[in-house]
């Protein structure tokens, strides 16, 4: 349930963010909240993670002066009490229908199509790649957005020129490879690696390519500990991965056809520190 916010009006839920425009009517400006709560295996689940919103917030913010040259949507971080430190006033996008996707290394669905087809979004790759492995170059591989509860569809790049027209695609093309290439020389100088990354952009009031939502942080990004890298297994990484592997284990007596069950004191401990940690480790700043 939104949360009360005075001179902004809710306007969209999504799984994590809650967005809310002016009452005065003004039509430029959004304020995106983001809460606590967390999604797994495309549920919302009822337990929160405390502080995760800060996390997302604060560490997007962080991305967004590293990727200066990259058009943004944040407007300003003056925003109403109730929501200090998880809130930014943004520029009202129109959002294109594509998440979009850049992979360094094979793990996760792109890993499974892999497996079968030694493909990824029907990229073909070569021979002998294993889980974690690193690609020769990042790859380009999009997914259509899928409404709260579906699943996303990866799709090729040819969809997305289809959907978009052919300069629209190659911006988003060069502008997701070029974020994820800056992103993760940064992330390497810091120890960590960065696997792959999702973003999503939108078209300003003014007709500009705007990188919007969040960017590069957990919850949109695998990040994984350089120092405990090891190819041909899952990496370790700072996201929500404890909640993932507790929901499959025997204790949580999940089915995975049904509402989640509410998840152990430990097992949302163990998660928030992974959040924080991800966010000290990029910036150089401790988490207040």
């Amino acid at each position: 349930m939104a949360q009360e916010i005075p001179g902004w009006r809710h306007i969209y839920s999504g799984k994590v963010r809650d967005l809310y425009e002016p009452e005065s009517g003004e039509d430029d400006r959004v304020l995106v909240v983001a809460s606590d709560r967390i999604s797994a295996y495309d549920y919302v689940l009822t337990s929160e993670i405390p502080d995760k919103g800060r996390v997302l917030t604060q560490l997007s913010l962080w991305w967004f002066e590293q990727l200066g040259e990259v058009p943004n949507h944040v407007i300003s971080t003056d925003v109403p009490a109730e929501v200090a430190g998880r809130a930014m006033i943004c520029k009202r996008l129109e959002m294109f229908p594509v998440e979009c996707i850049a992979r360094g290394y094979l793990t996760g669905s792109g890993l499974k199509e892999y497996q079968a087809t030694r493909t990824v979004c029907e990229l073909p790759l070569p021979e002998g790649l294993v889980d974690g492995s690193r690609l020769e170059k990042p790859l380009f591989t999009p997914s259509a957005k899928a409404e709260v509860g579906e699943h996303d569809e990866n799709i090729t790049y040819d969809a997305v020129v289809m959907m978009l027209g052919d300069d629209l695609a190659a911006k988003l093309k060069t502008l997701t490879l070029d974020i994820y290439s800056r992103a993760e020389a940064i992330a390497r100088d810091r120890g960590i690696i960065l696997a792959d990354t999702k973003v999503e952009f939108g078209l300003s009031n003014t007709g500009e390519v705007t990188l919007g939502d969040e960017v590069l942080t957990p919850d949109s990004s695998r990040f994984w500990d350089a120092e405990l890298y090891s190819p041909g297994k899952a990496q370790p990484s700072f996201d929500k991965q404890f909640v993932r592997d507790w929901l499959t284990s025997d204790e949580s007596g999940w089915d995975g056809n049904s509402e989640p069950p509410a998840l152990p004191a430990d097992v949302v401990e163990k998660t928030r520190a992974r959040y924080v940690e991800a966010y000290e480790r990029l910036t150089g700043r401790t988490f207040l």
